[in-house]
């Protein structure tokens, strides 16, 4: 079934459509009505920026290259193969045979590349390491990308709504301006699965990302000053959110963020 805009009801075909934008291969007409959709739909919203977030996970892995001595002998056989003549009783070609074998290795890398890769994940030290590492990855990606932020707005009643439709939160974005911390707007972070809110400030030549996670129930202890993977990072509570600020602006400056944020919203 199709909807009126074209795309299809089917939440499978809106899956594979939200990865075939993902990687850039909707023509613009198809492209411009999908992100159509994604601005009126939440669910969906968060859904397409998990996919983002996953990709970008992917291409983080490190590759590693074949031992020469293996591609070698993998050259060898081919050539090999290529030169073979078939068995009478087999219709399948030694040349044949040699691709899906390659191909059969490539996949095997690939798994065992991903495979590492969450094995890595599940036996790092603790959670709270990992939620840190995973909040300045992404800040540190945000500063590669072409724009740190999904909405650009120095007016939080324009960022704070646009959070708010897409993955129905958003937090307290008080206006610092005069405190030395003007608001550049906001981005959907994808934190373990989990689409959250975060406000990006810049302070001088500084950009800190602020992460909002909304709080269910009792928040575990963890310290004020978690390890950031070479950023300065900070941690706070209130009665709603646990924030976790991070930038590569020095410690002080970070502390003095944090108060100003925390007196500017109040207890």
């Amino acid at each position: 079934m199709i909807d009126k805009d074209g795309l299809p009801r089917d939440s499978r075909d809106l899956h594979l459509l939200l990865h075939a934008l993902v990687d850039g291969e909707l023509d613009a007409a198809k492209a411009m009505t999908l992100e159509r959709r994604l601005a009126e739909d939440p669910t969906l919203a968060a859904e397409h920026q998990r996919i983002v977030a996953l990709r970008r996970a992917v291409l983080a892995l490190p590759r590693t290259e074949a031992d020469p001595a293996f591609a070698a002998r993998m050259a060898a056989l081919a050539q090999e193969g290529e030169k073979a003549p078939s068995p009478a009783n087999n219709n399948i070609s030694w040349k044949a045979r040699w691709d899906d074998w390659r191909a059969l290795a490539a996949s095997v890398v690939v798994t065992a590349g991903l495979a590492s890769g969450a094995t890595y994940w599940m036996m790092a030290p603790g959670m709270q390491e990992d939620f840190a590492t995973a909040i300045a990855n992404d800040h540190r990606r945000s500063l590669l990308a072409a724009a740190p932020v999904d909405v650009v707005s120095s007016d939080r009643h324009t960022v704070k709504p646009w959070l708010d439709a897409r993955i129905g939160v958003s937090p307290p974005a008080p206006d610092l301006t005069k405190d030395g911390f003007s608001l550049v707007g906001g981005r959907v972070e994808v934190v373990g699965n989990r689409p959250v809110p975060a406000l990006v400030y810049r302070y001088r030549e500084h950009l800190i990302t602020l992460v909002a996670i909304p709080r269910e129930g009792t928040a575990t202890p963890m310290p004020s000053k978690p390890t950031g993977g070479g950023f300065s990072m900070l941690r706070w509570d209130d009665g709603a959110f646990s924030y976790w600020a991070v930038s590569d602006a020095e410690p002080s400056v970070m502390e003095d963020f944090a108060f100003r944020f925390r007196a500017a919203i109040g207890p």
